[in-house]
């Protein structure tokens, strides 16, 4: 390398260095304290230099890893190779190099999930089940977005949707349930089904005036949707109870028996482990079947879709009612887990972390889609130790993620085919 290289690359790091003592001075060397209603500043000098050290060799770091980030993009769109020959064949590529190495993968991936609640506490439990809660829910946009190629940015709606109806179930239905000598753990496997059909009705009403808009007006409407939905839970007070919600919802009972808070957060995990297993083989399902070869063709191209025959009202109306049947088992699930829901808990922020767990994970990537999933719920959780710095951290990590993988941390790998010579008999 030469040395006018060199110096300008010093110069470069010295000047992030300087920025970064500039922006962080007010967070990390200025500490206020508050005593008696006084406000006292300690000055921590000793930070200054090591985070100018940091921003330095960080700047080294971060150009170079641009450079390998571009050079590596440059040489995956170069791979494609070209047989010229008068005899092809066609065969399929397999998806996994080892299919036994995966069926083995995901065996013990079971296991470990199956032992979890025994081998962790009740607080870790309740973690995962969040993140299984936010699994679901990032399947079930993946087919919206996904598959479909339709941007939902109220997709927090069918959440509180699923969620608000077995808790109105249990606000109007269960005293009479409990009355006529009924264990109300019952009512969860009521609503269960119940708040999916709800949610699906839902779907099918917010696609009715979206079906012929796209791209950005799409976005703008379930956006708007979502927030219609969180005022008129806010504001029907006689009927949703409002802003206070509606609380001591009833977790299922197992076997006519109602459970300690810690077996009943051990059974809830079970529960949201089979619907995540369930949820996953449907959708894989769905993307092999007629309906999601059809959808992934209107993501594609509506116009050139809709020129081979495909009806674009109908597959609309499928991928929203679908979408938002999971998002309602998702919010029965969270209901069952907090026992408590009130319209806070439905905002845009949550259809923004949905909406990134498709993106980060990779889009239209079952794997990649569960592990943006589980990324987003608990790194944010199990870095509470560094209370001051976790959306920091979180943020930087989210950064990262879509600046050195574009397509997801799993992105999908489609059914390929590639075509190779014939052996001509001598």
């Amino acid at each position: 390398m030469k040395v006018h290289t060199i110096l300008t690359e010093i110069k470069k790091s010295l000047t992030v260095a300087i920025w970064f003592m500039i922006l962080f001075f007010p967070i990390m060397v200025m500490k206020v304290s508050v005593s008696r209603g006084v406000a006292e500043i300690q000055f921590r000098w000793n930070l200054l230099l090591p985070i100018g050290v940091a921003g330095f060799v960080l700047s080294f770091i971060w150009r170079h890893a641009l450079v390998w980030n571009e050079s590596h993009g440059n040489a995956k769109k170069g791979d494609g190779a070209t047989v010229n020959s008068s005899s092809l064949t066609r065969r399929p590529s397999s998806i996994s190099a080892n299919p036994f190495s995966r069926s083995v993968g995901a065996l013990l991936l079971l296991m470990f999930a199956v032992a979890f609640p025994f081998l962790f506490g009740m607080y870790h439990t309740n973690v995962m089940i969040t993140a299984f809660i936010y699994v679901i829910l990032g399947l079930g946009l993946n087919i919206v977005v996904g598959l479909g190629g339709l941007l939902n940015l109220g997709y927090a709606a069918f959440f509180g949707v699923g969620a608000y109806t077995y808790g109105l179930i249990w606000k109007y239905v269960g005293p009479s349930f409990v009355a006529a000598g009924f264990d109300p753990g019952w009512l969860f496997w009521i609503s269960l089904p119940v708040a999916g059909v709800v949610a699906m009705l839902f779907g099918v009403l917010l696609s009715l005036p979206v079906l012929r808009l796209r791209g950005d007006y799409l976005a703008i409407i379930t956006l708007a949707f979502g927030e219609i939905f969180h005022m008129v839970m806010q504001n029907s007070s006689d009927l949703t109870g409002g802003a206070t919600g509606i609380s001591l919802i009833p977790r299922p009972w197992f076997l006519g028996r109602k459970l300690a808070p810690g077996d009943a957060a051990t059974y809830i995990y079970f529960i949201a482990l089979v619907v995540v297993i369930i949820t996953i083989f449907v959708v894989r399902r769905i993307e092999d079947s007629r309906v999601g070869r059809a959808l992934e063709a209107m993501r594609e191209d509506q116009i050139a879709c809709q020129s081979m025959g495909v009806d674009l009202v109908k597959n609309k109306l499928i991928t929203f009612a679908l979408g938002a049947f999971w998002a309602g088992l998702a919010g029965v699930l969270m209901a069952a887990q907090t026992t408590y829901i009130n319209p806070d808990s439905f905002t845009l922020s949550e259809s923004m972390i949905m909406l990134m767990s498709v993106v980060v994970g990779g889009t239209g990537s079952i794997p990649g889609v569960i592990a943006g999933a589980m990324i987003l719920k608990l790194l944010p959780e199990y870095f509470r130790m560094l209370a001051q710095y976790r959306m920091l951290i979180y943020g930087i990590a989210m950064v990262l993620i879509i600046i050195f993988k574009s397509d997801g941390l799993i992105p999908r790998k489609r059914k390929q085919y590639t075509f190779e010579a014939k052996e001509t008999a001598k």
